[in-house]
């Protein structure tokens, strides 16, 4: 379980990572596979690009944490880091965006984060 708990860890947090450097390179793609498009009548890159850096930070802190702390202070960490997700979507919900994108993206990955932690808790 040791060899799964931490696999699914690593995963999480190079998908985080994946992400926001998707968010820097392009923007607009990630935004709409986010849930909640960008507005073509405004300029959202700051704000997009603030999503990518905060996503990248949290990949990069959790594999920090993973290498350095081990399995007990990573569970704290997934633990913590679940509100993003939690938090992610109901900003979909709340700007227009599909059930499907806020419950079967973020709600389903702040699950996924939970169980992770639960995971790291129990190696």
């Amino acid at each position: 379980m040791t060899v799964f708990a931490y696999g699914l860890a690593i995963v999480l947090d190079l998908t985080i990572i994946f992400i926001g450097v998707r968010f820097l390179l392009i923007p607009e793609t990630a935004a709409a596979a986010f849930g909640v498009p960008a507005r073509a009548d405004g300029d959202a890159g700051p704000y997009l690009t603030v999503k990518g850096l905060r996503d990248i930070t949290s990949g990069v802190i959790g594999l920090a944490i993973l290498a350095f702390a081990g399995a007990s202070a990573e569970a704290w960490f997934m633990l913590a880091v679940a509100l993003t997700p939690f938090g992610d979507c109901a900003i979909v919900l709340r700007n227009g965006g599909t059930k499907a994108a806020a419950f079967g993206i973020h709600f389903a990955t702040a699950i996924l984060v939970l169980i992770s932690a639960a995971l790291l808790f129990a190696a």
